[in-house]
């Protein structure tokens, strides 16, 4: 015999509809410690910090790449960016 209730297709009754959406709609209050909000950012050095980043990035980048390019030497077809 198949149950009545939503997976049975049947429609719930409208006061039965609303407490269920009233539950779901109450949010339980936090429980244990909350974090206090995190500090304000200090956006002029977050941008020095990713420049800095960037730059030691295009350092290590030339750096790799005069490395591939001094093993390869005699190799045709060695450097990715040959035609």
């Amino acid at each position: 015999m198949a149950s009545r209730g939503r997976r049975g297709g049947a429609p719930t009754r409208e006061g039965e509809q609303r407490r269920e959406e009233q539950a779901e709609q109450q949010v339980p209050a936090p429980q244990g410690h909350v974090l206090p909000p995190p500090p304000p950012v200090d956006y002029g050095v977050f941008m020095q910090g990713l420049v800095q980043a960037m730059q030691m990035q295009t350092q290590t980048q030339a750096a790799l790449q005069a490395q591939l390019e001094a093993q390869c030497g005699a190799y045709e077809g060695c450097v990715a960016g040959d035609s």
